[in-house]
């Protein structure tokens, strides 16, 4: 979970002030601040605005996505091993709705090479059988970096629906959903997007523009706008992604601190994210190699978030005790410790954590 930057912690308090008085809030407040939220974050991920709909989480977007994704009789169903629980349990009930096999990818054995072995074996695994495809953009316990692109070249091959889980990664790694041929990504908001908990983005393309909603909010229609024809009931939804839209998508509060998160990351730029937090792993790589410990190349694991998978001889708990007393925060995902620096972040944290992580490995 992201701290609050200062303008982001700012725009919470002045939209907490402005709320006091509901006078303060006009018709075009309902949706021309979401239409803002909508255009910047199609400008991170290379998007039209009118594809991105705003979601209360990753489990309702991905629920939007896998909801409206066909099915013909004996295809199946893919996903990575070990996903995380929302993308795993959504694609499985999807499953069992239509009676479809869910496809496993497990990881390869091996540690160096282990990103490229596991994309190969998700390309080789995608036909024309397989209708879905769900996995993160980088997996979330350990960072290694999926070949997006050649997956999503595979996918609209084989006209396999690609869904993206973003959650771990937009905002601080670059994503194009253009070049990457994403079909649906979708992004909780509270973490790399720097912004509060209960609101993200989702991203839906063209394909779901006839889809089925999982609410019908008034909010969603194409004159919703226009308060005084509310009960004329239009039938017809906003453009795009637009159906998609969480009821009550105006939050007056939320939407404010998103906006202003986005906008700082923009004027950061994911790059160079990526690229500070890689000057920051160096030495937690040249560390493992210096020790022994098998991990891929550093080129094939995100800079900002890491697994360090421990030898049998370290006990995680005393490990991860002693850096909790050093005032150091890492996860610890099954026998992996995952460690995830930002800009906020310098070499002195680093090299605490190797101090205490190298006491650990005697």
């Amino acid at each position: 979970m992201s701290p609050n930057l200062i303008s982001v912690r700012a725009a919470g308090s002045a939209a907490v002030q402005r709320k006091s008085n509901p006078l303060n809030i006009q018709e075009s407040d309902f949706f021309e601040p979401a239409e803002e939220l909508k255009s910047l974050f199609g400008k991170l991920i290379n998007a039209s605005a009118e594809q991105i709909a705003i979601i209360p989480s990753a489990s309702y977007g991905l629920m939007s996505a896998i909801s409206n994704v066909p099915y013909k009789k004996s295809q199946h169903a893919l996903i990575v091993s070990e996903e995380f629980p929302s993308d795993h349990l959504t694609l499985q009930r999807w499953c069992k709705e239509h009676g479809a096999e869910l496809k496993i990818l497990s990881p390869p054995k091996e540690k160096e090479g282990r990103a490229k072995i596991w994309s190969e074996k998700i390309i080789n695994s995608i036909t024309e059988d397989s209708a879905v495809l769900v996995m993160s953009s980088i997996h979330w316990m350990d960072g290694t970096l999926f070949d997006l692109q050649a997956i999503g070249e595979k996918c609209r091959k084989t006209d396999t629906t690609f869904i993206v889980d973003g959650t771990q990664s937009v905002g601080a790694l670059p994503l194009d959903v253009q070049e990457f041929k994403i079909d649906a990504l979708i992004c909780a908001g509270y973490k790399w997007l720097m912004g509060p908990y209960s609101l993200g983005l989702a991203y839906y393309s063209e394909k779901f523009n006839e889809g089925k909603p999982i609410e019908e909010s008034w909010m969603n229609r194409g004159e919703a706008s226009d308060f005084s024809t509310l009960t004329k009931y239009p039938e017809e939804y906003s453009p795009g992604a637009g159906r998609y839209n969480v009821g009550e998508f105006s939050n007056f509060i939320t939407l404010p601190m998103l906006k202003a998160a986005i906008e700082q990351i923009l004027d950061w730029k994911p790059g160079n994210i990526q690229q500070y937090c890689r000057e920051l792993m160096k030495p937690v790589f040249t560390c493992l190699k210096v020790n022994e410990i098998p991990t891929d190349s550093q080129d094939s694991i995100a800079s900002h978030l890491t697994g360090i998978y421990l030898p049998d001889n370290v006990n995680m708990d005393q490990l991860m005790t002693e850096l909790k007393i050093n005032k150091v925060y890492v996860s610890a995902r099954g026998r992996s410790v995952r460690v995830s620096p930002h800009l906020y972040n310098t070499s002195e944290d680093i090299e605490v954590f190797l101090a205490i992580f190298q006491k650990h490995l005697k």
